[in-house]
């Protein structure tokens, strides 16, 4: 019996189910906010800025917002890392972290802010 074969197709089944572990632990749940309260692991939810009371202290990298969903429920982010220079003209925000005593601690924070090229794409349809 050639036993090249047989230990070449158990290392790339051994591979594969590395490979597929691997990528479940990466993939971060999108969730609501009560959601986010309830659970221990990774997550990251969305919304937009509730208001324009955030604490900015960028020497400290230091980022405290409340973030309003879809729904209306507000949940207080605090982010500590490189804030986005946008932060201001967001129009959506990611926070991707763990909900701890009261509070979503972001580890990451993905903003979306409308683009420039949207305003050049705006103007040359009205010029059409």
């Amino acid at each position: 019996m050639n036993l090249k074969p047989i230990l070449a197709l158990v290392l790339v089944v051994v591979a594969v189910a590395i490979g597929v572990t691997s990528f479940k632990k990466s993939v971060t749940p999108y969730i609501s906010f009560a959601e986010a309260r309830r659970s221990s692991g990774l997550v990251q939810v969305n919304g937009v800025l509730a208001d324009k009371q955030y604490v900015m202290r960028e020497q400290e990298q230091f980022l405290s917002f409340r973030l309003k969903d879809d729904r209306g429920e507000v949940l207080p982010i605090e982010y500590r890392g490189v804030i986005p220079g946008n932060f201001d003209q967001a129009t959506s925000i990611v926070a991707i972290g763990h909900y701890k005593d009261g509070t979503f601690d972001a580890e990451q924070l993905l903003v979306k802010c409308p683009s420039k090229y949207q305003a050049e794409a705006e103007k040359a349809a009205r010029r059409s």
